[in-house]
């Protein structure tokens, strides 16, 4: 992991977002890009694009540059490189453009947990990203100081599409040495025997060279709370699933359970594109 990119609009959740990816960056020794989206007023859009109000955007551009001066003034970034980046763009655009032009391996996001993501990174906004991002997306609930991947759920229904998100993940808690968990959710919706989900989960864990991990077929009345109860019993740090881009999530994924684990989760979130 080399470069770790944290959207900040200044908020409280943001900076979880930047003291978590600070401690990640420590561990792999990557440069943290954080970067702010400078979203103007239609009408300030409009006067930009017609070559009038220079003066007004560029005041925009200096206080949002000043305030990213302030935050990477923070102690914990200390002994990490850290760029600034501000761009004027719509959040979603802005935000995949600078992860592919900075080949970024990682997007860290902060989030108020039950109401969805704060201001500029609001509801629809951090779905997009997290349904769209090739590169894997860490969505985090709460201020962290000491952050921990020891426990991570990888909940899926171990099909051949989950085997490169399953690899991302892998190099992901390769730098905690994290226990994995593997859990195919049963529900009345999508019923399947024990031999089947057994024989699934088993076939899918023998593509790679893994030991540190445990199997589990878990009954519940739906994927999302079948996946918070889980993480919630063996009390893990991180839950991961895998995005199925435009269309929500792979099989028993969709839309509605990207949203709701997202915004219900307690618990650290990472999504990774199928």
């Amino acid at each position: 992991m080399k470069r770790i990119l944290v959207p900040t609009d200044f908020s409280e959740h943001a900076e979880d977002a930047l003291k978590v990816a600070a401690q990640i960056a420590k561990k792999s020794n990557s440069e943290i890009i954080i970067l702010h989206m400078l979203e103007l007023p239609h009408q300030t859009n409009d006067a930009i694009l017609g070559g009038i109000s220079i003066p007004e955007s560029m005041l925009f551009m200096k206080k949002a540059n000043e305030m990213l001066d302030q935050v990477s003034e923070k102690h914990y970034l200390d002994g990490i490189e850290v760029t600034e980046i501000v761009k004027m763009d719509k959040p979603i655009h802005g935000i995949t453009q600078i992860s592919k032009e900075h080949d970024v391996d990682l997007i860290v996001m902060g989030s108020h947990g039950s109401s969805g993501v704060e201001e500029l990174l609001i509801g629809s906004n951090t779905e997009k990203v997290v349904r769209n991002s090739e590169i894997p997306v860490l969505v985090i609930k709460k201020d962290i100081s000491n952050f921990n991947a020891a426990n991570v759920v990888f909940a899926s229904d171990f099909s051949e599409e989950a085997k490169k998100p399953f690899e991302k993940l892998l190099n992901f808690t390769k730098l905690f040495n994290s226990k994995i968990h593997l859990v195919n959710i049963c529900t009345p919706n999508s019923f399947k025997p024990t031999h089947s989900a057994e024989k699934a989960i088993n076939e899918f864990v023998d593509q790679f060279n893994i030991n540190n991990y445990t199997t589990q077929i878990y009954n519940d009345t739906n994927i999302e709370k079948g996946i918070i109860n889980f993480a919630n019993r063996i009390n893990a740090d991180i839950i991961g699933m895998c995005t199925h881009g435009r269309t929500g999530f792979a099989h028993f994924f969709n839309g509605s359970i990207s949203e709701g684990l997202v915004n219900h989760a307690v618990r650290p979130v990472i999504t990774l594109k199928i």
